[in-house]
C-alpha cells in the first residue's frame, strides 16, 4: 500500500502540473540556471566524503562512506534528459547508494546537448569506466547504475562494451530508463494523465538536440533496438504511473528473452524518480535499499 506521504507528494504534483500548464518551448539555459538554484540545497550527508577526480577527460568525483575500505565500486551516471544534471545535483542520491550498497561511487560529470550530441555522453561513460579498469579495479567489482537518461546511456555502455569486446561490470541498475527514443511504447499514451512529471514534447525536445539527426533507434542511443545477449544481470526500476514505464517493461522482456539475469521492479502509484525524494519518502528509501543489495550482491570482491 502506498504511503500516506506518496499521497501527499501526488496532491502536490497535480499541482505542479495545474500550474506549469502547457509546454511552451524547451529553454536548455533557463532550466539550467533553475536547477544551478536548486543544486545550492543539495548536500551530501556527513556519513560520506566527497573527492573530486579526472577520469582520464572526465570531471568526477569519488564518494565515499567514511570507514568503508573496499574493491566495490558503482559507477553513477545521472539523469537529466541529456541536457541537464551535475555533480553537485547528483550527489545526494549518489550518497545514499554508496551507503546502501556498502561501495565508494563514481559520479561522472558527462558533456550535455546540445553542445555535445550524441554519442558524446556515452563516450564519456567509456572513458570513465576504462579510468576504473586502468586504475586495478575489477570489471566484475563494478556496476553501473543511471537513472532515466542514465539508465539510457547505462544500458548502451553495456552494448558498446560488449561489441567492442571489453570486459563486462558486475551488473547494471537502471532507474526508470528511456530505452527507447522513439517515443514509442505504449504507457507514453496510457499513462498520460497519472504522469505528472514528464511532459512528452520537452522530452521529445531534449531527445532531438541529443540525436541532431542521428537514427533513434540505433542502438547505441536506443537500448531497446539492441541486441541484449551476454549482458551482465540487470536490475530496472520504474514506477507504475510514469509514461516511461513500458521502456522498462520492453526492456526486461526483451533482455531476459536474450539470457540476461533481468530482475523488473515496479514502484506502485510512483511517478518518474521516485527514488530521489529518499528523504521524504518511504518508497525512496526502499528503492535505494534495493539497489544497494544489487550491488553488493554483484560486485565481486574475490
Amino acid at each position: 500500500m502506498p504511503s500516506w506521504q506518496s499521497h501527499l507528494l501526488n496532491l502536490a504534483q497535480h499541482g505542479f502540473r495545474a500550474f506549469n500548464g502547457r509546454f511552451a518551448g524547451l529553454d536548455v539555459a533557463q532550466e539550467r540556471r533553475q536547477m544551478a538554484a536548486a543544486e545550492k540545497m543539495f548536500t551530501a550527508p556527513p556519513s560520506v566524503q566527497v573527492t573530486a577526480v579526472t577520469a582520464q577527460t572526465v570531471p568526477a568525483e569519488w564518494i565515499e562512506p567514511n570507514g568503508l575500505s573496499t574493491a566495490r565500486v558503482a559507477l553513477y551516471v545521472h539523469g537529466g534528459a541529456f541536457y541537464s544534471g551535475s555533480l553537485a545535483g547528483t550527489r545526494p542520491v549518489a550518497a545514499q547508494v554508496a551507503l546502501a550498497g556498502r561501495a565508494r561511487v563514481l559520479s561522472i560529470d558527462y558533456r550535455l546537448t546540445p553542445e555535445h550530441p550524441f554519442p558524446a555522453a556515452l563516450d564519456d561513460a567509456r572513458v570513465a569506466y576504462e579510468w576504473l579498469l586502468a586504475g586495478g579495479i575489477a570489471p566484475g567489482a563494478i556496476v553501473l547504475v543511471g537513472d532515466s537518461a542514465g539508465g539510457t546511456l547505462a544500458l548502451a555502455l553495456l552494448v558498446h562494451l560488449r561489441d567492442l569486446g571489453r570486459p563486462l561490470p558486475g551488473g547494471a541498475v537502471c532507474l526508470s530508463p528511456t530505452t527507447d527514443l522513439t517515443l514509442s511504447g505504449e504507457t507514453w499514451t496510457s499513462n498520460a494523465r497519472r504522469d505528472l512529471l514528464l511532459n512528452p514534447e520537452k522530452i521529445r525536445a531534449a531527445i532531438d538536440l541529443y540525436l541532431r539527426g542521428a537514427d533513434p533507434r540505433a542502438p547505441l542511443a536506443s537500448p531497446l533496438y539492441a541486441d541484449l545477449h551476454s549482458l551482465p544481470p540487470l536490475l530496472i526500476l520504474a514506477g507504475s504511473e510514469e509514461r516511461l514505464l513500458s521502456d522498462a517493461t520492453r526492456l526486461a522482456a526483451k533482455a531476459e528473452a536474450a539470457g540476461v539475469a533481468v530482475t523488473l521492479e515496479i514502484g506502485a502509484r510512483m511517478q518518474h524518480g521516485w527514488h530521489i525524494l529518499h528523504d521524504f519518502l518511504p518508497e525512496g528509501r526502499q528503492a535505494l535499499a534495493r539497489i544497494g543489495a544489487f550491488i553488493q550482491d554483484h560486485a565481486a570482491l574475490a
